[in-house]
């Protein structure tokens, strides 16, 4: 199993703008071959940003690799860019493999 994570610092006061993007996009995961479940996680927050990051759960890395290559994955990043005052800087991404 292939765990695939992005860290986002979202501007404090724009939490539920960020989490009403999620709720609100066609995420095309759930015909995706290797997919296996989604989450969107809120951390902690201090006086400039809100830490969120969206977890998901492949079959494989090479399932993973292959979304973001696809079709699928263009869909569901087609509106990323529209609300740029509410992201601090860049999602910083992470992938993991399980091991145990």
């Amino acid at each position: 199993m292939y765990i695939a994570m992005n860290r986002f610092r979202i501007a404090r006061g724009r939490e539920q703008d960020f989490i009403d993007i999620w709720k609100n996009r066609d995420s095309h995961l759930e015909q995706v071959p290797g997919f296996k479940s989604f989450h969107l996680l809120q951390g902690p927050s201090d006086e400039e940003a809100t830490l969120f990051a969206s977890h998901s759960q492949w079959e494989s890395e090479q399932a993973f690799i292959d979304w973001t290559h696809s079709e699928a994955f263009r869909k569901a990043h087609a509106q990323a860019g529209s609300a740029k005052d509410i992201y601090l800087g860049p999602p910083q991404f992470e992938g993991f493999t399980v091991v145990l």
